[in-house]
């Protein structure tokens, strides 16, 4: 099982993928949310330079924020600088969609953005619609060496609904998905598995991502140390953004509440009915969204929803834990370092390297 880990993107993030590289990570995952961090392909770009071996790709891109032409020039351009070590990971939107009030795109309009995307990464001509209208579209001076459309880019998708899930066989594309614990973990790979039997794949020649944020606590540490806090404690509030996103605009709550830490979502969606702008709950509801936990929701993040979400626990139990993953056929095991927290990827290092 490889090792990589993804980023709540910084300009400079290079350094930490340089020092990933170092420790023998595989991959290294760039989120695209601009509202909430640096742009995905200036940051790639410098890590691009910064590196030599490990993989770099968008975990993930919005095709919504991004019109498929310019993203496709920005893979291509990635791709001299890192030829053949360059990830189009693909999503319909969570975070990137919802610091703008708004939901998940189409399951259509993504695969048809891909299908451009990739057609051009091929240095084909393809069709794109623009001002409602389609036009041919090609790369056209690749010849000049100012890109690269020679080395392929892998496709990655994240997908949890079945529609998505068929989406990403039929594609043959590699699978992300975002991990809180280990029995849903395995359950989504087993429903990942039947839709890639069903496309007529081969598992083997598949990839499956397990993103996921945790703390590595010392002897004797709390789940809910200030520590575990600020590493860990980012995830567990998703619980609750994602539960004032349901009581305040309707949006889809595809995480179910735990009985355990029902009363602390509560209390959070209540102070929820108090953010401001009134019109736009939204904008302090994803503030600092996967990557620090606001002192208004300290109080809401209990360690019981710390257990319930993240991976934070003593070593052996975290090996124990990752181990369970890869036997359930997960290819990559992807902690999130979270900003002013980038030191947690020497515990990470550590126990990638006794797995």
């Amino acid at each position: 099982m490889e090792f990589g880990i993804a980023l709540a993107t910084a300009a400079d993030a290079w350094k930490v993928v340089s020092r990933a590289e170092e420790l023998g990570f595989a991959q290294a995952w760039f989120y695209d949310t601009q509202m909430l961090c640096a742009d995905c392909f200036v940051a790639m770009g410098a890590a691009a330079v910064r590196t030599s071996r490990i993989r770099l790709g968008t975990g993930v891109l919005i095709p919504s924020n991004r019109i498929a032409p310019v993203a496709a020039n920005a893979f291509a351009s990635l791709n001299q600088l890192a030829p053949g070590r360059i990830d189009f990971g693909v999503g319909t939107g969570f975070t990137g969609r919802r610091t703008m009030g708004l939901g998940a795109m189409k399951l259509a309009d993504m695969e048809d953005y891909i299908r451009v995307v990739m057609a051009l990464l091929r240095d084909e001509t393809t069709e794109f619609e623009v001002e409602g209208a389609r036009r041919k579209i090609a790369f056209l001076n690749t010849d000049l060496g100012l890109i690269n459309t020679r080395d392929p880019v892998g496709l990655h998708v994240s997908a949890y609904g079945p529609k998505a899930r068929a989406l990403t066989a039929r594609l043959g594309a590699g699978w992300l998905n975002f991990v809180g614990d280990v029995a849903g973990g395995v359950a989504a790979m087993a429903a990942m598995q039947q839709s890639w039997a069903k496309a007529g794949r081969t598992e083997a020649d598949l990839t499956a991502v397990a993103f996921a944020l945790g703390c590595v606590l010392e002897a004797g540490e709390a789940l809910d140390s200030d520590r575990a806090i600020a590493q860990a404690g980012p995830r567990a509030a998703v619980l609750l953004h994602r539960a004032a996103d349901e009581a305040l605009a309707g949006l889809p709550n595809t995480s179910p509440v735990p009985p355990s830490v029902a009363d602390a979502v509560a209390g959070y969606v209540a102070l929820a009915k108090t953010f401001q702008p009134a019109d736009a709950p939204w904008l302090e509801n994803h503030r600092g969204h996967l990557m620090a936990v606001k002192p208004a929701e300290r109080p809401f993040v209990t360690a019981e929803m710390i257990r319930l979400t993240t991976f934070t626990g003593q070593e052996a139990d975290l090996l124990d834990r990752i181990a369970a993953l890869r036997d359930a056929g997960y290819t990559q095991f992807t902690i999130q370092l979270v900003p002013g927290q980038e030191r947690a990827i020497e515990d990470w290092g550590r126990l990638k390297a006794k797995l």
